[in-house]
């Protein structure tokens, strides 16, 4: 279940305030006067960026897109780059990656003459070939030209056992908010009169061929403050969805409500995730008449049922089970709501060396990716009685193993295996134990030329932080080598070693570069407690792990910081705003990509709202006061020297505001700083819609990290 990291609304008014009727209808007043930030009394010239398609903003960003072209693009180096990038981007030789259902794989497949995609399939028997024969199913070009709507394909679900209709996912542009189709892949065409949606930020799962929930923006008053559906309904064919019945309602400050459907060979489960927090889960159980709230703890991550049972990882201590667990929970106890010791069996306990970092549910099996060391592993669990034996997948030595895919409906599973040199192949097993190589992608890299360490650095409070380093076998510790530090630190998401072809890092490389993997607090890596101990109040120790990294590759003679650039997005734009403000002497290159920044107003910007329980709420005087400490927008300072910073968004991203990056860059060269700044006008969070912007921005990073570190 993935949880809605980021989200979006053009509203720039506060969610809410610890002032009085009187006080904010004059603060409202002047807010349309003079732009006033409510709650801080301090002026901010630049909320007039946070209009996303408003004339004057847009105009700004056209100028600063101008200045990039004409500083990088315009030069023979720069269009060999980019067309170098998009041939190999666009190579037919890359893996297909597929799923399997209903015996037959599954693709979404984009190159230069499908800039959008085409979604096919082939049978097993064929893709286990070199040259799988694709059955075309539906052109994303094809459609976005008959219908004059620039679509990009978000996904499909489709209808267990008979995989007859699906629910396709399509979105203008790019944004989370998206249009779903009903999809009869027999016909390989839409149904007309189908379950089909206004575009919303929205979810829906089939509960029976004439039935799904869904949630979505149903008319006022059914989004919550992050812009998230706050109803699901359950709507029936033939039904006008206006007149579908409210299957549940949440409340107005909840982060999200989620249909939840589990459809196995062994029994059909269903009902609804609710979100009080963005790291909690409430799990609603309906038994044929009505919604039953489960006694669980809110601190799970639920992923499904398996026979007759719940299986979950708690992330608290709850009960007798330590927090990180993986637990089987009996169903009937769960509905009832009479759960207690004997119901409950372990089928994994953190052993302060392996953590989860997924759960896959096959049709006789679990299959469980670890992190040891923050290297991936496998393991594989079967039921035999009461009792849960595990096997681990052997044979994989210094490489990154990660669950591919896993049918519920047969024996088929998949594993993708690689490292940061060496490309990823698929392996598939019938039986979950034997895996055979079936899919091998091109190496891009010599990696004979190569090598990785894995090294420690203690931080600011003596904790022991690891990162990766990828270099030249004969790297010289003169401190002249040019290197990138990459970091991200936040909402539980781990950075294990994974192919570094088709990013910065791989071209980096090629160019002599050095290139750098933290593993900071505020990630997943060594369980729940590392992404904990860098929540609110203690943000600050990710930022201290990022400076702590690079100071020790300073001090190590790898680089100077002439020659040091940091990269992030998103959450990890966040990163490396936070750290370029607080430390502008180590770097002299910073890509800062869709990133926050804004730390005052990133709650009432998009889905803000949502990651209150990560950074916590600036409307709080006490939260505020840790956060502005780090809050890069506000901790710009006149006189200071800052490097030059590449900043990139999205005028489509619906998740991060693209004013963050709009009002950085915009503050920074009022006060005489230079930046580099791009703005894709399509793309989402992702930054990029197709093949062709994203080497394009790639070509972009690379000529300013050569112009800055390799000069």
């Amino acid at each position: 279940m993935n949880k809605p990291l980021f989200y979006s609304s053009k509203n720039i008014s506060r969610k809410k305030t610890h002032f009085n009727t009187t006080q904010l209808c004059l603060l409202s007043f002047f807010i349309g006067l003079s732009n006033q930030s409510v709650g801080s009394f301090e002026s901010d010239p630049y909320l007039w960026l946070e209009e996303v398609e408003g004339e004057a903003s847009l105009t700004w960003v056209q100028e600063q897109n101008q200045k990039t072209y004409a500083r990088y693009t315009e030069s023979n180096a720069f269009k060999e780059q980019y067309d170098r990038i998009k041939a190999e981007l666009n190579d037919d030789e890359r893996i297909p990656s597929a799923y399997y259902q209903n015996g037959e794989m599954y693709n979404f497949w984009r190159d230069e003459n499908n800039v959008r995609g085409i979604w096919r399939k082939t049978s097993f028997e064929s893709y286990l070939e070199d040259e799988p024969i694709w059955e075309n199913i539906l052109d994303i070009d094809q459609l976005a030209s008959e219908e004059g709507i620039n679509w990009l394909y978000k996904g499909v679900d489709c209808l267990a056992p008979e995989y007859k209709r699906c629910l396709i996912r399509l979105s203008d542009g790019g944004t989370d908010a998206v249009t779903i189709r009903e999809f009869d892949l027999l016909e390989k065409s839409f149904v007309k009169d189908g379950f089909n949606t206004h575009p919303s930020k929205q979810n829906a799962s089939w509960v029976n061929k004439d039935q799904i929930l869904i949630g979505a923006n149903f008319g006022d008053g059914t989004m919550n403050e992050s812009g998230y559906p706050m109803q699901v309904k359950l709507w029936s064919r033939g039904e006008r969805l206006e007149e579908a019945e409210i299957f549940f309602s949440g409340s107005y400050e909840k982060i999200f409500n989620f249909p939840f459907v589990s459809i196995r060979p062994d029994g059909k489960h269903y009902g609804i995730i609710e979100g009080p927090t963005f790291f909690s889960e409430v799990l609603h159980l309906f038994d044929g008449e009505k919604l039953t709230k489960v006694d669980l703890p809110q601190k799970i991550d639920i992923h499904g049922f398996f026979r007759d049972s719940l299986i979950l990882t708690i992330e608290e201590d709850w009960k007798t089970f330590s927090s990180g667990s993986l637990l089987e929970i009996d169903a009937k106890s769960a509905m009832a709501n009479s759960i207690d010791r004997n119901d409950v069996t372990v089928i994994f306990e953190p052993d302060g060396k392996r953590f989860i970092s997924g759960v896959s549910i096959g049709k006789n099996q679990l299959m469980v990716s670890m992190l040891e060391n923050v290297n991936g592993k496998i393991t594989r669990f079967l039921k035999t009685g009461d009792r849960w034996n595990s096997k681990n997948i052997d044979g994989f030595q210094n490489s990154t193993m990660s669950i591919y895919g896993q049918d519920a409906w047969s024996d088929n599973s998949f594993i993708s295996v690689s490292n940061f040199l060496e490309p990823s192949s698929i392996f598939h097993a019938s039986d979950g134990a034997d895996f055979k190589r079936i899919k091998s992608r091109k190496n891009s890299i010599d990696s004979e030329n190569y090598s990785v360490k894995q090294n420690f650095v203690s931080s600011t409070d003596g904790t022991s932080i690891p990162y990766f380093l990828i270099s030249r076998n004969d790297i010289n510790l003169d401190g002249k080598n040019p290197t990138i530090l990459y970091g991200y630190g936040g909402f539980q998401i781990s950075k294990p070693p994974s192919y570094l072809g088709g990013s910065i890092a791989e071209y980096w490389l090629d160019a002599g570069g050095v290139y750098v993997v933290s593993n900071i607090r505020g990630g997943g890596e060594f369980g729940p407690d590392w992404h904990q101990s860098a929540l609110k109040e203690n943000r600050q120790r990710a930022y201290d792990d990022f400076i702590a990294i690079a100071m020790d590759l300073i001090n190590k003679g790898i680089t100077s910081p002439n020659h040091l650039g940091i990269e992030g997005r998103s959450n990890g734009g966040l990163l490396v705003g936070a750290t370029f403000t607080q430390r502008p002497d180590l770097f002299n290159a910073v890509i800062c990509g869709v990133p926050l920044l804004d730390m005052y107003r990133y709650d009432k910007l998009l889905a803000g709202a949502s990651w209150v329980d990560e950074y916590g709420d600036p409307d709080n005087p006490k939260e505020w006061e840790f956060i502005s400490k780090y809050s890069p927008y506000q901790n710009l300072k006149e006189g200071t020297e800052y490097p030059e910073v590449f900043f990139y968004t999205s005028t489509k991203d619906d998740r991060v505001h693209p004013g963050h990056a709009r009002k950085m860059a915009k503050k920074m060269t009022d006060m005489g700083s230079s930046i580099v700044y791009y703005e894709n006008t399509e793309g989402g969070h992702a930054g990029t819609s197709n093949l062709d912007q994203f080497s394009f921005l790639l070509a972009l990073q690379l000529s300013y990290l050569e112009d800055k570190l390799m000069n």
